[in-house]
């Protein structure tokens, strides 16, 4: 069981813990709770209503078979680069898990963990701005640890860690390892995010103005850009989302 106490007692930085049974989204009572305070939190849910991913797309959270938690650190800052923060994210999350359950885990750019060519942790970073000025980063990550039956839409790209592993410990890891990183030089992080692609080499579609382009990956870029080629012409993407047209290895 998820134990407030426990999680506590793992983290290395001074952060307050949550635990809750059921809520809509991790980062949405993240949200709120920041409002007050200054501390770094942590909110840890069993599972979710409303869970959410990057681009509006929502993220399976069934209770007791999954790790899904939201952190919050205070920024003040009038601009942030998400893209390099995600990808710090994405490796703290990739070597919690192959620390606890031993996975050669990759990273499909720029917020997907993957383990046997499925996808098995998901991230969304949000903010919280006043007056033009970024106060607080919410990093939210959904990781499936049991979960056997997927909805029909993702039963085919999603899976489990299928291991029996403590979600307390699991929580602890990926906040100790996050707090390392977030707001590191990128130099800490990119060269692992890098090695762990699954998507350099390989070709991609990318969306543009709702138009779809074909291009293939080539690089991922010392800020998490991933660099393209498309006509024989190099493009950075720092946003949005990709397919890759052919399966994973």
């Amino acid at each position: 069981m998820l134990n407030e106490g426990k999680i506590s007692s793992l983290i290395h930085n001074p952060v307050k813990v949550f635990v809750f049974d059921t809520v809509t989204s991790t980062n949405d009572v993240a949200k709120n709770l920041c409002k007050d305070t200054e501390e770094c939190i942590l909110v840890v849910a069993d599972g979710q209503t409303n869970g959410r991913g990057r681009q509006g797309k929502s993220f399976f959270s069934p209770n007791g078979s999954g790790l899904y938690f939201s952190m919050v650190f205070n920024t003040d800052s009038p601009a942030f680069d998400f893209t390099g923060v995600t990808c710090a994210v994405a490796v703290a999350c990739a070597r919690a898990i192959e620390k606890l359950c031993n996975f050669n885990v990759k990273i499909k750019w720029v917020n997907d963990i993957y383990i046997e060519n499925k996808k098995v942790c998901g991230i969304l970073v949000q903010s919280v701005s006043e007056n033009g000025i970024i106060k607080k980063l919410i990093v939210g990550v959904g990781v499936n640890i049991s979960t056997v039956d997927f909805p029909d839409e993702i039963k085919d790209i999603a899976v489990s860690l299928g291991k029996d592993i403590d979600r307390n410990v699991l929580a602890a890891e990926i906040a100790n390892n996050i707090s390392e990183l977030i707001f590191s030089n990128p130099e800490k992080y990119i060269g692992e995010y890098r090695e762990k692609s699954n998507v350099i080499g390989r070709e991609i579609t990318y969306f543009k103005d709702n138009i779809p382009h074909q291009a293939q990956a080539v690089d991922i870029d010392e800020k998490g850009g991933l660099v393209v080629l498309e006509n024989g012409e190099k493009i950075t993407l720092t946003s949005g989302e990709i397919t890759v047209r052919f399966p994973l290895k």
